[in-house]
């Protein structure tokens, strides 16, 4: 199987441009995340690397710290368009493609591992993407932060089978009887979702192909699209440590809060 890791990095973000090159403890975030695949590919070696953007920023920046850069359009509706546009201008051919989003610098390496192994392992699965099991305290956290950011962090709802039912920028599902629940053990029944993708690449081609989705519309969430056209998304469960789902950046206020964990780590 010939898989690819891209990386989607774009600079002119409405809500916080420049984020790609944001400097977090001493390190750009897309640095960060290249790391992070680099980290994939010693365990993969034959996996093709490489960030996409609209910018010469960017594209100057990832010269500077030795990561192929391809350039896209300044119209990628989302992340999986650039991706596949920057698949497009390789001028290979892949089977399996992973979009490491370029604001994601604490995604675990093993989420992308575990990716590629169920595809790997399953033929059947169209598009897979990584979970994780809050505890109480993580979704206490989550709850905190979207009194401030209520755009950031997603929940996801995953049938028996792993599939996800439902994606959304509220907490899902809604807890009855929680003071219960919290006597029971550490977890709580809600899964964040970690936005990291990987396609089938003719699944990511009829992806693009699609008009966006009303619900997609509504939550700002683009795999929204593929369960309103009932394409099914496989979920794979991370375990990591606590506090970790917390650490996307969607806003400034989220550098600061990265920044502490990284403190913390140390």
């Amino acid at each position: 199987m010939k898989i690819a890791i891209i990386i989607p990095a774009r600079y002119g973000s409405t809500r916080f441009s420049g984020k790609p090159l944001t400097i977090i403890a001493g390190k750009s975030m897309l640095s960060r995340v290249v790391d992070i695949a680099r980290d994939v590919q010693k365990h993969f070696p034959d996996t093709y690397m490489a960030v996409a953007t609209e910018d010469a920023r960017i594209e100057k920046h990832c010269q500077k710290i030795g990561v192929d850069c391809l350039m896209t359009s300044d119209d990628c509706a989302t992340g999986s368009d650039r991706v596949l546009e920057a698949l497009e201008k390789t001028g290979k051919n892949f089977d399996f493609v992973l979009g490491l989003q370029g604001d994601a610098p604490f995604t675990p390496p093993e989420a992308l591992t575990q990716m590629i192994e169920a595809v790997t392992n399953d033929p059947n699965i169209q598009v897979v993407t990584p979970v994780i099991n809050l505890r109480w305290s993580e979704l206490d956290a989550l709850r905190k932060q979207k009194q401030t950011t209520p755009f950031s962090g997603t929940t996801a709802i995953i049938n028996n089978q792993g599939y996800a039912l439902w994606f959304s920028k509220n907490i899902v599902p809604a807890i009855r009887k929680e003071e219960k629940l919290r006597e029971q053990g550490e977890f709580s029944p809600v899964h964040q979702h970690i936005g990291l993708y990987g396609f089938k690449v003719d699944t990511l081609k009829k992806f693009v192909s699609l008009p966006q989705g009303h619900y997609e519309q509504l939550e700002g969430l683009e795999q929204l699209r593929l369960l309103e056209n009932d394409i099914p998304i496989h979920t794979v469960k991370l375990n990591v440590a606590a506090g970790l789902a917390q650490a996307g950046i969607d806003s400034p206020e989220d550098v600061t809060r990265a920044e502490k964990i990284l403190a913390g780590q140390k």
